[in-house]
């Protein structure tokens, strides 16, 4: 029975896979047009996505051991192997291991953009106050000292 169980939750998993990659597609989209508003919205929907993957995985984790086999993908295939369902556990493990790969492949990009923008905003922010030097180099090659304000014309 735990086999029947363990498939209910891969399915349940793959779909909210799917709506996570959309959710993280659209927080990308935010992201890129700054929409603060919209990212407010897109990060309560992703938590209960979040968690809810969180759970699932942990329940699969227990339903694997109380089987007598490990809470990982090497159980997944013994258990799948004594099972009927063997093809659709196995099927849609890898289909969820995609997804979930897609999703951080997904994060990781969106926050490689988050940090771009922090970057940018804190570079233009110390130009605004004033503290932002850049480094530049003196009429001997080396690189200036950043230390005090030079006039335009040792630039």
């Amino acid at each position: 029975m735990s086999d029947q169980h363990i498939l209910e939750l891969l399915l349940a998993d793959i779909e909210t896979a799917q709506q996570l990659l959309i959710l993280l597609e659209q927080e990308f989209s935010a992201l890129s047009e700054r929409d603060l508003d919209a990212l407010q919205v897109l990060l309560v929907k992703k938590q209960p996505a979040l968690r809810t993957l969180e759970q699932h995985t942990a329940e699969r984790g227990q339903l694997l051991l109380q089987s007598n086999t490990t809470a990982d993908l090497q159980g997944l295939q013994q258990l799948a192997a004594r099972s009927p369902l063997e093809s659709q556990l196995l099927d849609s493990s890898a289909q969820l291991n995609s997804l979930i790969e897609q999703c951080q492949a997904a994060n990781l990009r969106n926050g490689r953009l988050i940090r771009s923008n922090q970057t940018s905003v804190s570079s233009m922010l110390n130009i605004i106050r004033g503290t932002d030097t850049p480094s530049l180099y003196d009429k001997t090659g080396s690189a200036a000292s950043t230390n005090k304000q030079r006039p335009f014309s040792q630039a």
